[in-house]
């Protein structure tokens, strides 16, 4: 049985600090998924993967190395999709909402929609700022899952 851990598709992941705050205390591993070097912290529950290739390159791997003990952090829906169909245990976005497999199909529908909205020269409105109540919720969700998590592998 694999051990719970934390994989973040880190490129443009706003709450790298609070994940980091979540995995010292519970003692949870983190792997930082990047298309670049990022700098991270030196810590033996903090793992750096920085992969070559493509655009979705980190996306590909992430999706490659998920499961049922994987808690997924990105803002990406078709990678939260991908995450989803990889059976993870649980896919949260960093303004704290989780993606289910309820909740996908509507979020990649209409990102689609506003996709197509934006390459016919609308002008839609993008995500809302982020704030400390998104930070607050993230944590919370955070720790929700890798909690859920930890009581379902104790069985």
């Amino acid at each position: 049985m694999n051990p719970i851990r934390i994989v973040v598709d880190a490129d443009a992941c706003p709450v790298k600090e609070e994940i980091y705050r979540v995995a010292y205390r519970l003692e949870v591993p983190v792997t930082i998924v990047s298309n670049a070097y990022l700098r991270v912290p030196q810590h033996p529950l903090i793992s750096r993967i920085v992969v070559d290739g493509g655009f979705d390159a980190a996306d590909d791997w992430i999706a490659a190395h998920v499961d049922a003990a994987s808690v997924v952090v990105t803002a990406d829906i078709l990678l939260a999709d991908r995450c989803l169909k990889a059976d993870a245990g649980a896919v949260i976005g960093p303004n704290g909402r989780p993606f289910t497999t309820s909740s996908i199909g509507n979020a990649v529908a209409v990102r689609a929609i506003m996709s197509d909205l934006r390459a016919g020269g609308d002008r839609v409105g993008g995500q809302p700022p982020f704030g400390k109540e998104d930070r607050s919720r993230f944590l919370s969700a955070l720790d929700e899952a890798v909690t859920r998590l930890q009581r379902l592998r104790r069985g």
